[in-house]
């Protein structure tokens, strides 16, 4: 079970307790697109400077306990923080780089991307059209991902039913295609096979150990 935004928690952590035991929670993003009590979004002004004290405390339970903590939609602020918490690797489970940031973009730099790499974690890097084109183009965008991150740090983030404009990559059974145009950017068949799943299972093995 995963859960988009931990808003459900209603900024009390010992609910992380109750959906592991009650709901097999094992993986949570901890915000969506609502300045919840855990922190602050990219897409709305921030009101908490980043992670809060509560969230602080989720993630701490999270790895306790051996739920992935996902920071997707979460501030550079809040990332940074939430690196310097957690004692298990991150996921931000989709967005994709820019090089030119601006405010309530979902989009990270490479040194947002590049902090969550030093947790050991994953970025997912998704499909919307008006990011990428096609398959080719967004096998590029991982491959650029890779350049910055390394090949062990980048996933896909399908975000398979959020996206709200058209996406690229819409259903699994494309996944063939995706890994043909994987070769085609330059990754190896080991490294395709990291990048659609075998990194996010590294980091959800580490996490539950």
């Amino acid at each position: 079970m995963a859960a988009e935004g931990g808003d459900f928690l209603e900024g009390q952590p010992d609910r992380v307790d109750e959906a592991y035991e009650r709901w097999q929670l094992r993986h949570l993003q901890l915000t969506h697109y609502r300045v919840n009590e855990l922190g602050d979004i990219q897409t709305e002004m921030p009101q908490h400077g980043g992670l809060t004290d509560i969230g602080a405390e989720v993630i701490r339970r999270c790895n306790r306990l051996g739920v992935v903590v996902d920071v997707a939609h979460g501030t550079f602020d809040l990332v940074k923080r939430a690196a310097s918490v957690t004692t298990k690797p991150l996921i931000l489970s989709h967005t994709s780089l820019t090089g030119a940031p601006r405010a309530y973009t979902r989009l990270i730099t490479a040194d947002h991307a590049r902090l969550i790499a030093q947790t050991g974690g994953v970025v997912g890097v998704w499909p919307p059209q008006s990011v990428f084109p096609d398959l080719s183009a967004m096998a590029y965008g991982m491959a650029r991902m890779a350049d910055v991150v390394g090949v062990d740090h980048v996933g896909l983030g399908s975000d398979m039913m959020g996206l709200v404009g058209s996406s690229v990559f819409d259903s699994y059974r494309r996944l063939p295609e995706l890994a043909r145009a994987l070769l085609g950017a330059g990754f190896s068949p080991a490294d395709v096979g990291k990048v659609l799943g075998g990194n996010y299972a590294r980091v959800f093995a580490t996490t539950m150990s």
